[in-house]
């Protein structure tokens, strides 16, 4: 069985925003790029505060229902 990366963002809610798991535990709701990065920083996946966070490395990211250019 594959193993999936660390950080799962989740599918398009209706009402707006993805949500987003980091080792299979619901870390919050992001509506943007930066949202997403910020909570990789808060998990300490990604590098110092001053730093760009690589959000299309897939052994890192994986996208359902959508690339990083889809929120709604």
């Amino acid at each position: 069985m594959a193993e999936h990366p660390p950080v799962i963002v989740h599918p398009p809610s209706t009402t707006g925003g993805r949500r987003v798991t980091v080792h299979g535990q619901i870390v919050g709701l992001a509506h943007g790029r930066g949202e997403v990065a910020a909570m990789l920083r808060a998990a300490g996946l990604a590098p110092g505060p001053d730093e760009a966070v690589e959000l299309d490395r897939p052994e890192l990211i994986e996208w359902r229902g959508g690339d990083l250019d889809t929120w709604g």
